[in-house]
């Protein structure tokens, strides 16, 4: 018998459709692969298996809570999620649960809510960017329009806090702060720096909200439910902002340096569509203080890129202007403070992967 919450969920459209096939767990988990950095789990005889089954779980849950009986809202809300991705979120999640007890069934529901958290914000970014690609696949406002896109990304918003509800306050108060991070982290990208902000201070903070939030919600959430030791949380919140701020600092240089095979991207998306990233924002830094090479460079970047020529140009300028190699320098130092929070850390394969995750983040063009 269901109660009234059960009805209107029911009722909302929750729920797989009669056609939908059941989700193998182990066959979900025989096609994983870790993304680069964790290759210690993979070795490991007790965290590989555990990890890549708790992985697979995620992946199942997923499937299941954003499926609806409503052909338009399930069709729309599968997109991302069949598109793949490298679940670098709920892979945390699980990882440093293994500081505690991670077979607590709490800690794979707390991994499916960072996931759905993370695909409604890319709905969402995905419109406001006028994004036309995501993993490989038209975007969702590509194929359905932007309302339909928006809409998407705030039902499953709403199907992540539905899950996180589940888990109590704490976990609940954790996510609404770090949506709200989200949110403002766009709005600041969005308006730009004030006249009196530093360009580069505001562009580091905007990623920090953007990024570096839910990446350090995800270890936080799985210490929390694995019931490892209180003291571990803010050393896993610490590495996450950061490793988070790494990651994001490297996607950006990356799509300067024209590296598509690794990175996925399209070299010079960025730069055509005017988004800020540190390589330019150095580059601005230079041309102001007078470097000849930064305003011609320059000239060319604010120009017509409209033309593949003119992109591809941009490009070859930027890769090859030392605020490239500066860019590297930054988000290497961010990733290894990400790494320096982690000393506390018991010696073992968490601690290890945690810090070779690090590493890998900012070594994806080298």
């Amino acid at each position: 018998m269901t109660n009234s919450a059960d009805q209107s969920w029911t009722h909302a459209g929750h729920g797989l459709p009669s056609s939908e096939p059941s989700l193998n767990t182990t066959a979900i988990a025989t096609g994983l692969q870790l993304p680069a950095g964790f290759a210690a789990i993979a070795g490991d005889p007790e965290l590989g298996p555990a990890i890549t089954t708790n992985l697979a779980r995620v992946e199942k849950k997923l499937r299941e809570a954003i499926a609806n009986s409503d052909p338009l809202a399930d069709a729309t809300s599968r997109h991302l999620v069949e598109a793949g991705g490298k679940r670098i979120r709920p892979l945390l999640t699980l990882l440093c649960a293994h500081l505690g007890d991670a077979s607590r069934p709490a800690v794979v529901q707390a991994a499916v809510v960072v996931e759905l958290t993370h695909l409604a914000t890319l709905y969402h970014d995905d419109v406001m960017d006028s994004a036309p690609f995501r993993r490989g696949a038209p975007t969702a406002h590509e194929v359905w329009g932007n309302s339909v896109a928006v809409l998407t990304g705030d039902l499953i918003f709403a199907r992540a806090s539905i899950l996180v509800s589940e888990l109590g306050s704490r976990a609940l108060g954790i996510q609404a702060r770090t949506f709200e991070r989200l949110c403002l982290g766009q709005l600041h990208e969005t308006v730009g720096p004030r006249p009196d902000e530093d360009p580069v201070e505001h562009y580091l903070s905007v990623i920090a909200d953007k990024t570096g939030s839910l990446v350090a919600a995800s270890g936080q959430l799985g210490a929390i439910f694995s019931g490892a030791d209180e003291a571990y949380e803010p050393m896993l919140v610490e590495y996450g902002e950061k490793v988070g701020v790494a990651f994001q600092l490297a996607d950006d240089v990356i799509d300067v340096t024209g590296v598509k095979v690794k990175s996925g991207k399209s070299p010079g998306t960025d730069l055509r569509e005017g988004v800020p990233t540190l390589p330019v924002l150095l580059l601005r830094k230079k041309a102001e203080n007078g470097d000849q090479s930064a305003v011609e460079l320059l000239k060319l970047i604010d120009g017509d890129l409209s033309s593949d020529e003119a992109l591809a140009a941009a490009v070859a300028g930027l890769r090859e202007h030392p605020v490239t190699a500066e860019s590297w320098v930054v988000a290497r130092a961010w990733a290894q403070e990400a790494i320096a929070a982690l000393a506390p850390l018991p010696e073992g394969v968490v601690k290890d992967s945690l810090t070779n995750f690090a590493l890998a983040v900012v070594d994806r063009a080298s």
